[in-house]
């Protein structure tokens, strides 16, 4: 049991509703902001136990940051947590929290849920995070429920339209710049994983792949077909 499930199973503050599996994906890829100066910022505030257990997982220096449609949420600041009240739907509101938020590491969008939300939360905030950081959208199996926007097969779900950035993130090696060009997205996102209701996406700033040989053959080329860029 790692840190964050122990502490979601003795729970000592308020509610908290994950997937237990998630706590495996969140260890893999949050560990190396413990202790940080880390900025986290999570979309769906519920009752606010998630933000305290950020704010104890990553330590003393980290700052929280949730938003919420619900005016109640505001109830639920504390030290080094900040909340803000507004529609992840509403792009305006998006843009203005990026905003004020200096700086985000980590972006958690554990909101409504629905097809509208989570990709008008990805349009306007994965730009915003840090180049080195983590966008995660959560509960993507609503991308399978009709109530949400979502269905399968469903050309307009949000994991549909994910799909779309496997190749974004390979056009560099597009033969046909027309169907498939080099994007903002193909430069920033440096990998993709996709989880049971979960993706994480690393950002780095990336340039095209180099690919180079080293050492001495005595094999002529031809007996490798490796394809070439």
């Amino acid at each position: 049991m790692n840190d964050l499930r122990a502490y979601f199973e003795a729970n000592p503050g308020r509610m908290i509703h994950k997937w237990l599996h998630y706590f495996e994906i969140y260890e893999r890829h949050l560990a190396r902001y413990r202790g940080t100066d880390a900025v986290l910022l999570e979309i769906g505030v519920y009752q606010g136990g998630s933000l305290q257990m950020w704010k104890h997982y990553l330590g003393d220096r980290a700052t929280i940051w949730g938003a919420d449609v619900k005016r109640r949420c505001r109830n639920f600041e504390e030290e080094r947590i900040h909340i803000r009240i507004g529609d992840q739907s509403d792009a305006g509101f998006l843009a203005s929290l990026a905003a004020e938020i200096p700086r985000i590491d980590v972006l958690i969008d554990d909101g409504g849920h629905t097809m509208r939300q989570q990709r008008t939360t990805f349009d306007v905030m994965f730009p915003k995070v840090a180049e080195d950081g983590i966008y995660i959208c959560e509960d993507l199996h609503t991308s399978y429920w009709p109530e949400y926007g979502g269905g399968y097969p469903g050309a307009d779900s949000f994991l549909e339209y994910t799909k779309s950035l496997v190749d974004r993130l390979n056009a560099w090696h597009s033969k046909d710049p027309a169907a498939l060009a080099v994007s903002d997205f193909t430069r920033s996102a440096y990998a993709l994983h996709y989880y049971d209701s979960i993706l994480v996406i690393e950002k780095r700033r990336r340039d095209r792949p180099e690919d180079r040989r080293t050492g001495r053959s005595t094999i002529p080329d031809r007996a490798f077909p490796t394809p070439k860029p």
